[in-house]
């Protein structure tokens, strides 16, 4: 007797899915990649000004992206929705206000971590305050940034399955009714392939601010090397008790 098709059993594994929904798995998938992506470069486009007007005001920056954060996705969309409608401008808006919290504090404690020694010295070569930015703080302020941006994009790949409420929410279009219609191998499936991409995304992410900031490996090897017994004091046996204790 032929085994049942795992379709028809309903099974939480089905290979017949992934082939039968091939196409429409891809489509969601690249749907998601592009939302996220969007989501995160407009956030870090936005964040940067904010978080140098949170080096003067701080409190209130802070609690209005705190603020942002808070507030339930359902409310947050039906407060964009007669602005921007039923589009994926609704998902990226909401996506990028939700991730200014992380972005806005990551870039804020970077550019406070910049040492003053280092800010006057640049002071003292000419450097005006655009030059001195640019070109000091935040460079040195970039593993912030980067531990920032890893973590508001694996938050993103998330949320943006909420952005099914409207139909643009990517992998989310393919959760939500599957969990309403319990059609297990599609709320498996769809829930895998976000979280490898949220793995996929955060090692790129990590393989980027492994580049870019070369000067934080270097430093974190001096540290180990100067950590390490050298070979003359390892090899020292310890020395001998007096023979009258």
């Amino acid at each position: 007797m032929a085994a049942p098709n795992c379709l028809v059993a309903n099974d939480w594994i089905c290979w017949d899915y992934v082939t039968s929904r091939s196409q429409e798995l891809t489509d969601a998938t690249l749907e998601h990649i592009w939302l996220t992506g969007v989501s995160v470069l407009i956030g870090i486009a936005v964040s940067v000004p904010l978080a140098l007007l949170a080096r003067h005001w701080a409190a209130p920056v802070l609690a209005l992206t705190t603020l942002l954060y808070t507030i339930p996705s359902l409310a947050m969309f039906s407060l964009l929705l007669p602005v921007f409608g039923l589009s994926a401008a609704l998902v990226v808006t909401g996506l990028v206000l939700y991730s200014l919290t992380i972005l806005v504090r990551n870039v804020l404690a970077g550019l406070e971590a910049v040492p003053e020694d280092v800010r006057e010295a640049a002071r003292g070569m000419g450097y005006g305050p655009g030059r001195l930015l640019w070109q000091v703080e935040l460079p040195l302020a970039l593993p912030a940034l980067l531990a920032g941006v890893r973590i508001a994009t694996v938050s993103t790949v998330a949320l943006t399955t909420v952005g099914s409420i409207v139909g643009k929410g990517g992998l989310g279009n393919l959760i939500a009714p599957a969990v309403n219609s319990s059609f297990k191998a599609q709320v498996l499936t769809a829930s895998v392939l976000c979280v490898l991409l949220a793995l996929v995304a955060d090692l790129l992410l990590l393989g980027v601010q492994r580049l870019l900031t070369p000067w934080t490996r270097a430093g974190a090897g001096r540290r180990g090397r100067s950590a390490a017994p050298t070979r003359d004091t390892a090899s020292t046996p310890a020395p001998a008790p007096a023979k009258g204790v």
